[in-house]
């Protein structure tokens, strides 16, 4: 089974110290949240395990193998990167920006393989973004388009799937939409999904595990219970917060005490 391991990761910008020693695990078939303030590092993290920043300390593995000295076409065929907000060529349609997911499995000189069309014809049906293959990219909606970018994530046939504040830009309705695949894709096709969240409450809706950090440090790792409590998340926001469970599901229910 996967696990994506990060042992003491460090990362600093220029002289400043952005991550401090971070240990975390994310095994396949969960969804792991990170979650904290802004400047807490979230973005950072998502950035070193993909290799867009560089890690000053520390290890990332995937089961035995070494990340950091994977090349990017190697690191690609493995780990997967849905981002917060994504260009996509507006003269493009979705079939097009879903088999530019089979780019690591490309040979250098050669174009795209019956096997490749399959597998993006594979990932669209598992977006349910299929029906709109020929459509451009510019004629959809953002939760559609959101959806187009995780079937080209999946395209490559990822082990691990990070996600940075996916859902940072659409209504509520394409949020929730979003993190219903997302923990679907997990648990059917196991796996590892490290996901930032601003928003706690689809944190403890959604996730199995919640990672807490602040300040570049990672305050608590655990279940939506153990980790959104009053004292963890009101020392790492600097505001007093109240936690009730959920009247219909029981997860922690988070309410600021902004009143004052």
């Amino acid at each position: 089974m996967t696990t994506l391991t990060l042992s003491y990761l460090s990362v600093h910008y220029h002289q400043r110290l952005a991550l401090h020693r971070i240990n975390l695990q994310v095994h396949a078939g969960e969804v792991l949240a990170l979650v904290g303030p802004n400047g807490a590092g979230k973005s950072t993290l998502i950035r070193a395990v993909s290799g867009v920043t560089p890690a000053s300390g520390g290890m990332i593995q995937l089961d035995q193998m070494d990340v950091l000295k994977m090349n990017p076409t190697e690191r690609a065929k493995r780990i997967a990167v849905v981002p917060q907000a994504v260009h996509l060529p507006e003269a493009f349609t979705v079939a097009e920006i879903v088999i530019m997911g089979r780019t690591p499995h490309l040979p250098l000189w050669g174009g795209e393989s019956q096997h490749d069309c399959a597998v993006a014809w594979d990932a669209m049906r598992r977006t349910e973004v299929e029906a709109l293959a020929d459509r451009r990219v510019d004629e959809i909606s953002g939760g559609e388009r959101q959806r187009a970018v995780i079937a080209r994530a999946l395209a490559q046939e990822p082990r691990v799937l990070l996600l940075d504040e996916a859902t940072a830009h659409l209504d509520l309705k394409h949020q929730v939409g979003v993190l219903e695949l997302v923990r679907s894709l997990a648990r059917e096709h196991q796996l590892a999904v490290l996901a930032t969240l601003h928003d706690l409450n689809q944190a403890a809706l959604y996730a199995d595990r919640v990672a807490l950090l602040a300040n570049g440090e990672l305050s608590a790792v655990g279940t939506p219970d153990e980790v959104l409590t009053p004292s963890y998340l009101s020392a790492a926001y600097g505001l007093p917060v109240h936690v009730i469970p959920h009247p219909t599901y029981g997860t922690p229910l988070v309410l600021p005490d902004g009143r004052k």
